[in-house]
């Protein structure tokens, strides 16, 4: 009968069944832990290249050797956008295609955003130009490209749709951007400021605010109810089955991707100090210009979250996500990112403009009027995808003999 008393529910406070059932929970969060942290770190093998961010920060203070603390920089900085990418994917499993792709692009630009205000800081107005200038670039034509190739060799027997709608919009966004960055440069170079130099700044920062209007109105109109309009041209039944897939691929929980994407965005903060203030020394080193190292290196690290991601949902024939990823994230960074670091500048008293100069304003143009012509009619292939690669070796391959004029300005 005694036993009866013990298991009885009028004991005191019912301390026993909480404790063990907390000991339970507490075990169960350090099995979580231990798991998130060996599918976040141990599963890409790009993480192989994690211990060069740590030697770049030794290297830092045991030599002078700029060229090699850069590449080494770029090389620890490379995993962690991946990673980002990666977090920021588990994270769209739970938010739905529109604010994943969203997502993807905000993520994805935070090693850019990060990298420019280092360099704004510094008063490198170029670098942050063309490092910017150079993501624009490497989204629309070497992440669209290759997403595009992997998805058409993937679905070869087939054209990949997506929707028009979202398309025409970021088309119509870049072309804004253009526009935006066109008429400081041209004021420049047709000498026909009411104030020398005083009226191209004025006129970017202007313009800057009015770009960043836009963007938010862009987000709103995007993120308020319009995803019926963004739906893939016949695929009524697609996100039923999208859904479903997407389920069983979640690998880690919504608040560790969160607590994931925090912990990474810090520490490429921490490696792009390092990356940034080595870049000149490393066109010296390395005998690269200054514009070629800008545009074409360092948005390959910064895209390394895009890419991967972008390619993916390629190859999965979700490339509405690809979409998003690629195009929104040259549009976020030509509509928001850009004037976002006109305005920091001009709190920070540097005179960050819109005037990328006469080259670098061109390469934008005609890029843009590239990428519009090839989605304007709703269909992928990997002809298109290579297309687009092909154009970007143009690119790189000019910027690889262009000298900056102002490259001395700093």
């Amino acid at each position: 009968m005694g036993g009866f008393k013990v298991n009885s529910p009028q004991v005191p406070n019912g301390v026993s069944r909480p404790t063990v059932s907390s000991s339970w929970n507490s075990r169960g969060t350090v099995e979580r832990a231990l798991k998130s942290i060996r599918i976040v770190i141990f599963t890409s093998k790009l993480n192989l290249l994690m211990p060069f961010g740590p030697a770049s920060i030794i290297l830092h203070f045991t030599t002078r050797r700029h060229g090699l603390i850069f590449l080494f920089s770029m090389l620890g900085v490379t995993p962690l956008a991946e990673r980002l990418g990666y977090a920021t994917e588990q994270l769209a499993i739970y938010t739905g295609p529109t604010v994943g792709g969203l997502l993807n692009a905000t993520f994805g630009n935070a090693t850019e955003m990060i990298i420019a205000v280092y360099a704004l800081k510094n008063g490198m107005i170029r670098v942050v130009q063309q490092s910017l200038l150079g993501s624009i670039l490497s989204n629309m034509l070497l992440v669209m490209g290759c997403a595009f190739f992997a998805g058409g060799v993937v679905h070869r027997n087939k054209d990949q749709i997506f929707s028009k709608a979202t398309a025409v919009v970021n088309s119509g966004l870049l072309l804004m951007a253009v526009m935006g960055l066109m008429f400081p440069a041209v004021l420049h170079f047709t000498h026909s400021e009411v104030r020398q130099g005083a009226s191209e700044v004025a006129l970017s920062r202007f313009s800057s605010c009015i770009m960043l209007v836009a963007y938010a109105s862009y987000l709103y109109f995007q993120l308020s109810g319009r995803s019926n309009i963004y739906s893939p041209i016949g695929s009524e039944e697609a996100p039923i089955e999208d859904t479903a897939e997407e389920d069983e691929e979640a690998e880690i929980g919504m608040w560790e991707a969160v607590t994931w994407l925090a912990v990474l965005t810090l520490w490429v903060s921490f490696l792009s100090e390092y990356l940034v203030n080595t870049i000149e020394g490393a066109s010296d080193s390395l005998n690269l210009p200054v514009a070629f190292i800008s545009v074409i290196l360092l948005p390959i690290v910064g895209n390394a979250a895009e890419h991967a991601s972008a390619i993916m949902f390629a190859m999965k024939d979700k490339l509405d996500i690809t979409l998003g990823v690629a195009i929104g994230s040259s549009t976020q960074i030509s509509m928001f990112v850009i004037p976002f670091c006109v305005v920091i500048g001009w709190m920070m008293g540097q005179r960050m403009d819109l005037n990328f100069q006469l080259f670098e304003t061109a390469t934008l143009f005609i890029t843009v009027l590239v990428v519009a012509f090839m989605l304007q009619d709703g269909t992928a292939n990997y002809l298109k995808g290579l297309m687009l690669i092909l154009c970007y070796l143009i690119v790189a391959a000019s910027f690889f003999v262009h000298v900056d004029p102002q490259s001395s300005d700093g």
